[in-house]
């Protein structure tokens, strides 16, 4: 029989990387997305390009995270056998600026899930797309013992969902899962994130199109992974036999500043000649350094990362080149400047 999976977010990076990976083991997919006059589903091109049999397995339904009515019809008539929460208000400086959207749906939205499963009745895996940014100011390596300590109001919703996830499954049972994430970025990753800012406006300098990046805090240390090893972790955590909670990381830091050195450097270009810094990209509460412990998912789920952060770097950098040389094609240079 086949097997079904209800994916929330997966018009967004992981969502779509997931949807793809699920399908190519035989699953139907169904992702919510929420209702917009604009269409937000280019990271799903991949799908909607594969033959007609693929399609036929993958099906978008609207619903929201703030609409617990919705999710419980949607569950009941999908009755999935797997469902990952992958939506969120994910960026973190933005959370600071909309800290009670944030809660709503990155908070509240999964135990709104959580409890529409419930109610709907139905016996399927749940995983939460949970986060690094939970650790905040404890100091690496960070692993799942180690102390929470968020620095952001992303964060501390994060952290109630965390929570909500452990309470459901002792409660009442439910195969519920939290993957502790650190960052994980691909060419799909939103460009106003800090690695896709920069690969992207590496790409743009190289090209003529602008002549400087504006970044904030530049000694900030992050565990980078490549987005499509990560969805396998999830759906690896939802076949292990007992529920457990796994940090999933390289075990490997850099800072941002040899994040943007090597990816300019990639496109002979000069740090100093074209960074700039702006305390407009500063967070009101800093978190300094994040390096995860993945030995636990290496024992439980088998699984490692195995891309560094320079060949992420590579792979993001000449991906967005040759975005930008399409988007120049037929473009005048100022008409692409004006769209920065």
């Amino acid at each position: 029989m086949t097997k079904k999976a209800l994916i929330t977010g997966v018009t967004g990076q992981d969502g779509s990387y997931l949807a793809e990976f699920l399908l190519k083991k035989g699953y139907e997919v169904h992702g919510i997305i929420r209702r917009s006059s604009s269409i937000n589903d280019g990271r799903l091109k991949k799908i909607f390009q594969e033959p007609s049999n693929e399609k036929r397995r993958f099906f978008l339904h609207y619903g929201d995270l703030s609409d617990a009515s919705n999710l419980t019809n949607l569950l009941r008539r999908i009755n999935p056998d797997e469902v990952y929460n992958l939506g969120a208000q994910s960026h973190v400086k933005v959370s600071f600026e909309i800290p009670d959207y944030t809660a709503d749906i990155t908070g509240i939205g999964a135990i709104r899930l959580l409890e529409a499963i419930r109610n709907a009745e139905i016996n399927c895996k749940f995983y939460q797309a949970s986060s690094s940014e939970l650790f905040g100011s404890t100091p690496p390596p960070q692993k799942e013992n180690s102390l929470f300590k968020p620095r952001s109001p992303y964060a501390i919703s994060k952290l109630f969902a965390y929570h909500s996830v452990i309470n459901y499954r002792e409660a009442y049972g439910m195969f519920a899962v939290n993957g502790i994430l650190f960052n994980h970025e691909s060419p799909r990753r939103g460009e106003t994130f800090l690695t896709r800012k920069v690969t992207l406006g590496a790409a743009r300098i190289a090209l003529g199109i602008q002549d400087k990046l504006i970044l904030g805090n530049l000694e900030a240390v992050r565990d980078w992974g490549y987005a499509p090893e990560y969805v396998e972790a999830m759906w690896l955590m939802l076949q292990n036999p007992n529920p457990t909670d796994l940090v999933i990381s390289t075990g490997i830091g850099a800072t941002v500043r040899e994040w943007v050195e090597h990816s300019l450097n990639q496109l002979g270009l000069d740090f100093e000649k074209h960074v700039d810094f702006s305390e407009r990209y500063v967070r009101p509460t800093e978190v300094d350094k994040l390096i995860g412990d993945s030995s636990l998912a290496s024992k439980v789920i088998n699984w490692k990362a195995k891309t560094t952060w320079r060949e992420l770097s590579q792979i993001m950098v000449f991906a967005d080149l040759e975005l930008v040389k399409r988007q120049l094609r037929g473009t005048p240079i100022a008409d692409l400047k004006e769209q920065r």
